[in-house]
């Protein structure tokens, strides 16, 4: 079903305010959820209003909690290349723990110590 800009915009306001869920919206108004969701941005963006922060939450807001994490603040500290260079650096160790082995010295020289000697 086709709707106007202002119906459009009626079910995005409905959905922005928490009146109805993006689900709820879908199956009143015959539309799919995806299309609820785009009703719901264009009448945030068509009102200069900030997006929605639902179950999401930024990095800093989550480190910024009352009890933090052991080591959270070295993390809010970082840059975003360092935290993505950590996060490949936790994936290859998990990858390779996962394999068997671990991996003793730095620098020029890495030992792969097989951790399945029996």
């Amino acid at each position: 079903m086709h709707y106007t800009k202002e119906e459009r915009l009626d079910i995005g306001r409905r959905i922005y305010t928490g009146e109805i869920t993006r689900y709820q919206a879908a199956e009143e108004y015959g539309i799919g959820e995806q299309t609820a969701r785009n009703y719901m941005r264009q009448y945030r963006d068509a009102n200069h209003l900030p997006p929605k922060n639902g179950a999401r939450k930024s990095l800093k807001s989550f480190i910024s909690a009352a009890n933090p994490p052991t080591g959270m603040e070295d993390l809010a500290a970082m840059s975003k290349e360092e935290l993505i260079e950590e996060v490949i650096k936790a994936r290859i160790a998990e990858a390779r723990l996962k394999k068997g082995y671990e991996v003793k010295g730095d620098g020029s020289v890495i030992r792969y110590v097989s951790k399945n000697t029996k």
